[in-house]
Formats: C-alpha cells, structure tokens, sequence
C-alpha cells in the first residue's frame, strides 16, 4: 500500500515518525583543510605577519650558524653546529648570534606574497578540478619564484654580514670568504655596515650583483618548496590513517610539517651550499661552485656539509611555520565555518 501525505489511513503520529527517520541526515563533515575562499582575509594578513616576524626572530641563529658551516672550507672555523654556536656566541655574546637580522627581517613582507601567491595559485587549481600532489607543487613553486625575486637581494646583503665573523677568523684563510675586504669595527654601526657592504656590491657587480646566484636560488628553493607542500599533505594523509579520532589534527599538522622539512632538506641541500657559495663568494656560476666544494671536500661537501644545522632549523621552521599559518588560518576563519573547523 502507498501511502499519501495528504491522505493516508495512518495516524498523524505514525506519520510523523515515518517523515522523521526519512528526513535523518548524518552530521556535517569537519574541515581539515581551510581553503583561502574561506577566511577573512583582514585578519589573516596581519596575523601572518606578526607570525613569520616572530618565527624568524626566534629562529634567525639557526640560519646564521647553517649560513657559516656551508661557507666554511673544511671544518677550518667550526667542527659543527655546536662548536659553531659556541664560538659565534663567544666572539660577540647574542648580537654575534643574530648578526644581519635586520637587513634580512624585511623578508616578513616576501612571506606574505609567497604564501598569498601559494593559496591564489591552488585556489585556482582547485577550480579547474587538480588533484591535490598537482595543486600544492605547481602552488609552491610558484610562490617560492615570487618571494625568491623579493628576497635575494636581502639574501645577499645578510648572508655578507652573517660571515663576517667567520671571515675576520684567521683559522680560516680570513679573504677568502669576505671577497669585499670588509672589516668589522668595534662600536660600527649596523646602518653604515650594511651601506659599505652595498656600495662595494654595486661598485664591483652594479644592480646585478644584489642578484647574484638568483638562478641558483630558484634552482635551490622553488623545488624545495614544491616538495615540501606535497610532502606536507601526504603526510598528513598518512598520519590520518594511524591517529585515532580524538588526536588533535592541528598536532598532525605540524608534525607533517617537520617531516616534509626534514626530505626536502635531505634531497636539496647541495642545491643549498652551491647556492650560499656562490652568493657570498662571487663565483661566476653553480659548475664553479660545484667544482670548488668538491676539490676542498669531495662528496662529503657536496652532500653533508652544514646539514645538521639546515635539518635542525628546517624541522623547526616548518614546526613553527605551520603551528603559525595553520592556527591563523583557523582564527580567520568565516564564521560559517567556524564550528566545522577540526583542531
């Protein structure tokens, strides 16, 4: 027998508790991933801000003392990380530790346009029906090239004042690592360090030389960061399967994070070396750089030199980085959201 709506031998109460167990819907899915069509965009700008400023402050000696093993020959100034941090932090106290930051904290600006230009890129994907390895590594490298042409120019500039130290050291051959003939002076100021490093770079190289080792840089950092992301979300995927329901995805995140950080430096670090190299030496190209490193070293510079210091700041750039932009996107966003937003 059918039975109609509007006329039907059935009570209404019986009617009732048929159209309720008809209607049952399941409970709403919880999102994982805040996509960039989700969130308020005028409080995920300034938030991203304050996040990679902070990041980069806490973190900066790490990138000094990697900076300084890579461009070291031998094992002349430091023996490693640890003997690197000591000694650094001897010859100047915590100011040793963070020589350059300054001159490089404008990259606080370029990390937003990377991370605008990775959201915009896969947003865009997205529509066009991607799948998500495609999306995050065309979306990676992409603002890897963008925030890479905004920075070099600081790179450069920083990475001449980071090994000052280590050039003014005369275990190590001393010029050899400071081509400028820069010297540190007691009370100098940072302004005008960083003025004579730059007039030198444009009386020797003009505009150019704020951009040497551009190419290596985008040889370095673009596939670096394309791998990242596509490390980053698989594992994600394969955390997923293991984690039981209850276990913060947040924490599943930023674990995924250090992870994708910790591959990505293991298979680009001597894209790396060769690219610090030839940025702070004023090599003519990366075969020169190369063929130095592997003359002083052999496969050991070309492959392990600094990696400790890079695999430790990596790991903890990409905790720090993610713990950051995940949590800021989560206060960001809309507030339709807002309730199935997974932590």
């Amino acid at each position: 027998m059918i039975v109609n709506k509007f006329n039907s031998p059935l009570s209404n109460r019986h009617v009732n508790k048929v159209t309720m167990a008809t209607v049952d819907t399941p409970p709403p899915q919880m999102i994982t991933t805040i996509e960039w069509d989700m969130m308020d965009k005028r409080k995920f700008f300034p938030l991203s801000m304050l996040s990679s400023f902070s990041v980069r402050c806490a973190l900066y000696p790490l990138t000094l003392i990697k900076t300084q093993l890579q461009i070291q020959r031998r094992r002349d100034a430091y023996s490693g990380m640890i003997d690197a941090a000591r000694k650094i932090y001897a010859s100047g106290g915590v100011g040793a530790l963070y020589r350059g930051f300054w001159v490089s904290s404008p990259q606080i600006v370029s990390g937003i346009f990377y991370i605008s230009t990775y959201e915009g890129v896969r947003h865009v994907l997205g529509l066009r029906d991607f799948n998500l390895q495609i999306k995050t590594f065309v979306a990676g490298g992409c603002a890897s090239l963008v925030s890479q042409t905004i920075i070099v120019p600081f790179d450069v500039l920083s990475q001449h004042i980071m090994v000052l130290g280590l050039a003014n050291n005369k275990s190590n051959g001393g010029m050899g690592m400071n081509p400028l003939g820069i010297k540190l002076y007691p009370g100098q100021s940072k302004l005008r360090l960083t003025c004579d490093i730059a007039t030198k770079i444009y009386e020797q190289d003009g505009f150019r030389g704020f951009y040497r080792g551009y190419f290596a840089s985008l040889v370095a950092y673009v596939p670096n960061s394309a791998l990242w992301w596509v490390f980053y979300h698989m594992y994600q995927e394969k955390l997923l399967t293991v984690c039981p329901d209850w276990f913060s995805y947040l924490f599943i995140q930023c674990i995924s994070g250090t992870l994708g950080g910790f591959t990505t430096t293991i298979l680009t670090n001597p894209l790396d070396i060769i690219r610090a190299r030839l940025q702070v030496q004023r090599l003519d190209s990366m075969r020169t750089a190369f063929k130095e490193l592997w003359a002083e070293e052999g496969a050991n510079g070309i492959f392990a030199k600094g990696i400790s210091a890079r695999l430790v700041q990596s790991a903890s750039f990409s905790f720090s980085i993610i713990l950051g932009y995940e949590t800021i996107k989560r206060l960001a966003v809309n507030d339709q959201y807002r309730l199935l937003v997974r932590w």
